[in-house]
């Protein structure tokens, strides 16, 4: 059940407020543990790849990593919301990472014991990318529960602003660096930092379940609701597909950007610990955007926000497809991130005000279904093309695809926004 005490002090029930007040120490917490499970999630991210090329210098099965990651999404999402939506949110959280970091040290064994193949980077990844779509639809319900209402955007941006630090910035550049060093140590270092988000969100105190009224439903029922709830909203049905398309095509991009960079014979001729230091240009671009994201939504406005936000998105696969310059390279991904960034914390917000506290849950699995379910897909057809068209002829085919999205948000603007906002429950904050 949730507390429904308001946290701050006075603040009224719908959350207005005349100063921003503090995000408080449950919060915090959450945003520690956040940080230590994004910074495995960008270790990982790294090495599973840099691993796959022990085995095969294969587009196509480098790109069956970002496939395997990804295809939980598709499969397991709405399962993932109902339980989101039945269970407490954070001790959902605390079992999610608590076998995400078992699995990592598994493969750690089985690697030791000369049993890594091609097939089991596979298996690890399907089943990292399953305990994810729990802990990912969870951690997003689980955050109005501890902020209110007017301090969503903020809330957003900081959490989102640490992650991506911690999953682009340092991540990467330490997976890569890890594997230089020894594989061993690259796959032990995501497992022990899973097990110590455990320890940090152990320390956000209270119970955080939603109240559920009338009879018991089944689970299919639950994820019906869901899925009927978001599909009759026009605008989240809107930005989850929109997120769908652009989700699309960058797992194609990102999951070949290895066949690109690194080695002397590839476009850029990038080492390993270099590769990593390419994807942080995106990170640190992202970084920007989560903090300017809220100032971009004051002063543009949340439609026009959103409209100018898709043109970095483009640039993130264009630039690569157009130029081998390592710095355009970079300077294109950290636009691209910054774009990113206030795409995230803009729609994330929205979603959060928009959908009814129980309900949540499953609004944002469905909502990641459609928007992230294209991963695999992408990656897959990123692959394809790649092996048939070139790694760079597949990048432009991908950034142009990204442009046709400034079409369907010409026919949002903010007072469709805000009439979507205003006809939501607002979910009840809690006190850390």
């Amino acid at each position: 059940m949730v507390d429904n005490e308001d946290p701050g002090s006075g603040t009224p029930r719908d959350g207005t407020t005349t100063t921003p007040g503090p995000l408080g120490g449950g919060y915090w917490r959450l945003w520690t543990s956040s940080g230590l499970s994004n910074l495995a999630d960008g270790v990982l991210k790294v090495a599973l790849p840099l691993l796959a090329l022990r085995f095969t210098d294969s587009p196509l099965l480098i790109g069956g990593v970002g496939v395997a990651l990804s295809l939980p999404w598709l499969l397991f999402a709405l399962p993932a919301g109902a339980l989101a939506d039945r269970l407490d949110r954070r001790r959902a959280m605390l079992g999610a990472n608590t076998v995400r970091g078992t699995l990592a040290l598994a493969l750690l064994l089985g690697v030791g014991l000369d049993l890594g193949s091609i097939g089991l980077i596979y298996a690890a990844a399907f089943l990292l990318g399953t305990a994810e779509t729990l802990y990912d639809t969870t951690a997003q319900s689980i955050l109005p529960q501890l902020v209110r209402r007017d301090q969503l955007s903020r809330a957003n941006g900081r959490l989102y602003g640490m992650e991506m630090a911690a999953n682009e910035l340092i991540g990467p550049p330490l997976g890569s660096t890890l594997v230089a060093v020894g594989l061993a140590l690259a796959l032990f270092t995501p497992g022990a930092l899973w097990l110590a988000a455990v320890g940090a969100l152990l320390l956000v105190r209270g119970r955080f379940g939603v109240s559920r009224t009338g009879p018991r439903t089944s689970m299919r029922a639950d994820i019906a609701e869901g899925v009927r709830y978001l599909w009759s909203h026009r605008v989240l049905r809107t930005f989850a597909v929109l997120a769908g398309v652009s989700n699309f095509a960058l797992s194609a991009v990102f999951t070949l950007l290895v066949v690109y960079a690194v080695g002397p014979d590839s476009p850029l001729g990038l080492t390993e610990a270099a590769f990593g230091l390419l994807f942080s240009t995106f990170a640190a671009g992202s970084l920007v955007g989560a903090f300017v994201a809220e100032r971009c939504e004051r002063m543009l406005g949340r439609a026009r926000a959103l409209r100018l936000s898709v043109v970095p998105f483009a640039l993130l696969a264009l630039v690569p497809g157009l130029t081998a310059d390592a710095w355009l390279v970079g300077l294109g991904f950290v636009v691209g991130g910054i774009g990113v960034m206030v795409w995230n914390v803009i729609t994330v917000s929205l979603r959060q005000r928009m959908a009814p506290g129980a309900l949540l849950g499953r609004v944002n699995s469905v909502y990641r279904l459609l928007a992230w379910g294209t991963r695999p897909l992408g990656a897959g057809v990123g692959g394809l093309l790649a092996q048939f068209l070139g790694t760079q002829a597949m990048f432009v085919v991908m950034g142009l695809l990204i442009l046709t999205l400034t079409v369907p948000l010409l026919r949002i603007d903010d007072a469709a926004l805000d009439a979507a906002e205003s006809s939501g429950t607002p979910s009840s904050p809690k006190a850390a």
